[in-house]
């Protein structure tokens, strides 16, 4: 902040005269006229109300928030880039949407950093898939600092349970069915209305448009799955997130590396096992993820014989913006389309005739 040097001098006389009348006190008595014994209260006074104005108004430009000027909107915090998706075509321009995971990053593995708990703290609502899928988040969400309103958005779906490690485990990829998706997205259209009433019509309108196309990708897949021949329409893929498009869909998981978890290491005895499986099934090709280092699986089907799609699946996360698989409806596509190529069916290119809004919020 730059200082006037005349303001500075009067200041500096100012201290002296205030000195004075110190020294007044204790018998030294300076000459003074009666006006200048009067003036420095005033002039006191008022270099300091100005002072003072001067440097709040510098402390509170320094202090200002990032993306202040946006700070009447509601504060939206999302974990997986799924959720993000479908929040982020529900709330539009009406929220400050932060998704924590980026495109690519496993849920099941991710350690927060600091600055997650930052943004945690400063939500009005966070929005995450539950099951267990973040387990890392899930512990920082449920931390004292956090005080915003949560939903497990993934948990308004009835999950499937497994037994894992000799214990009933819910599945935590319920979006790999549209139709639950469909009841994920109107989860949060009605947490965002609760949040924001004004902005109901819009949360509304976003909402229908997407579930509109979701219903249109659910008969499609079907559709599609249809085309691979019954004896080839079996999936082995690298971990197991596919149980419920497999139900969806009727497309059977014939198997799998590693459990609903990527933090399972597979031994070598698993990796043997699966090859022999495969080898019994007859399937033609064998599937990686995104997510996931491609290394053993690409072992298993070396051993089985069998190709390993070109193609890898889009499992836990949507792809990296511009990709084919850059959002949860574009996901679902691309990995039909990898799967029915794969297993000898007939592709036919999925054509919405709603699209939903695109934003760039995340």
């Amino acid at each position: 902040m730059n200082v006037n040097p005349q303001s500075e001098g009067r200041k500096q006389t100012l201290l002296k005269k205030a000195e004075g009348k110190g020294q007044k006190a204790k018998g030294l008595v300076p000459i003074v006229s009666s006006n200048a014994s009067r003036q420095p209260y005033g002039w006191i006074a008022v270099t300091t109300l100005i002072l003072g104005v001067l440097i709040s108004g510098c402390n509170s430009t320094k202090s200002k928030p990032i993306g202040s000027e946006q700070s009447d909107k509601p504060q939206v915090v999302s974990t997986s880039t799924i959720i993000t998706d479908w929040t982020e075509q529900v709330g539009g321009d009406e929220i400050q949407l932060k998704g924590i995971l980026k495109p690519g990053a496993d849920p099941h593995v991710y350690e927060p950093v600091p600055m997650d708990s930052q943004v945690l703290e400063d939500a009005d609502l966070i929005l995450y898939n539950g099951y267990n899928l973040e387990p890392g988040l899930i512990k920082l969400m449920n931390s004292a600092g956090v005080k915003a309103k949560k939903l497990a958005v993934g948990e308004v779906v009835k999950p499937l349970d497994f037994n894992y490690s000799g214990k009933r485990t819910p599945d935590p990829h319920v979006w790999g069915d549209a139709k639950n998706a469909i009841a994920m997205v109107n989860a949060i259209r009605d947490q965002l209305i609760e949040l924001s009433p004004e902005d109901k019509e819009k949360f509304t309108q976003n909402a229908a448009q997407l579930t509109a196309q979701l219903q249109q990708v659910d008969v499609w897949i079907t559709q599609q799955i249809q085309t691979i021949p019954e004896k080839q329409r079996k999936l082995v893929t690298t971990h197991d997130a596919f149980q419920y498009y497999s139900r969806a869909y009727n497309i059977p998981v014939a198997g799998t590396l590693i459990g609903i978890s990527t933090e399972e290491q597979p031994s070598a005895q698993t990796v043997k096992r699966l090859s022999d499986s495969v080898k019994a099934v007859g399937v033609p090709a064998i599937f990686a993820e995104t997510t996931i280092n491609p290394a053993l699986i690409k072992t298993v089907a070396q051993e089985a014989g069998v190709k390993l799609a070109p193609r890898e699946l889009y499992s836990d996360s949507i792809g990296a913006p511009g990709g084919e698989g850059d959002s949860y409806v574009k996901m679902m596509v691309a990995n039909t389309r990898t799967i029915v190529e794969a297993l000898g069916g007939q592709y036919r290119a999925f054509e919405a005739t709603q699209k939903p809004k695109t934003t760039s919020t995340r």
